[in-house]
């Protein structure tokens, strides 16, 4: 048998490796060597450990798009708590998680002041974003931990993927803003500040949410005189 030890192991920019029959034991110790200060990336199910270094346009792409969600459910009065690229595990699951981006929506009163998290009794995120630029995201160990909304960018698009019947399928709508255009304002927005810059970006969004928000209300007074 062939033994090594993680230093052996150069990960570059935008390149991931995958290791298999990969146990918990070995997956926690893993995560304990390399420590909570890093750039890359883990994600493990049943057995299979995949390590992704990003690129510097996948840390950018996940902020804007971040920073655009955070500008809608401001504007839309909606309290969140971000966790980041938290480390999500379930050992009675075999799965562990680190997204990209993650927010608490839904569940957000519950994680106010949290600084551990235990998904045997605690929610998962209620959203997830990844940024798949030059691999995709396993989705298995998302099933596993349930997380109910996954947003992806892949090929200069985002994409949405509810949970249902505990796999993921791709949805026009999200979860979290049934009634809102959620995913089209954002597209939009994030393909504005690739020209105009994040800034911009991010204020005409905001003025862009009041608009239809606006729209939404003289339509329903409208609606309510017939």
């Amino acid at each position: 048998m062939v033994t090594f030890q993680l230093k052996q192991i150069d990960v570059l920019p935008g390149q991931r490796v995958v290791l298999r029959h990969v146990n918990w034991q070995l997956f926690e110790a893993i995560l304990a060597e390399l420590g909570e200060h890093r750039t890359i990336r883990l994600a493990y199910s049943k057995g299979t450990l995949e390590i992704v270094a990003p690129l510097p346009e996948h840390e950018q792409s996940k902020v804007v798009i971040a920073d655009l969600l955070k500008v809608l459910l401001d504007e839309l009065d909606m309290d969140w708590e971000p966790l980041g690229s938290t480390t999500f595990r379930r050992e009675d699951m075999q799965a562990g998680i680190e997204p990209d981006e993650c927010f608490y929506i839904q569940n957000h009163a519950l994680m106010i002041g949290r600084e551990r998290i235990d998904l045997s009794t605690d929610p998962p995120p209620d959203l997830a974003i990844e940024i798949d630029l030059t691999s995709s995201t396993q989705l298995s160990a998302y099933e596993d931990l349930r997380v109910p909304e996954i947003w992806r960018y892949q090929n200069r698009q985002l994409q949405v993927y509810v949970l249902s019947e505990g796999r993921y399928i791709a949805s026009s709508t999200s979860l979290i803003f049934p009634d809102f255009p959620a995913i089209e304002g954002i597209s939009q927005f994030f393909a504005l500040s690739r020209t105009a810059g994040t800034r911009p970006a991010l204020k005409a969004f905001r003025t862009w949410i009041k608009e239809r928000q606006q729209a939404q209300e003289r339509s329903s007074e409208l609606g309510g005189q017939f």
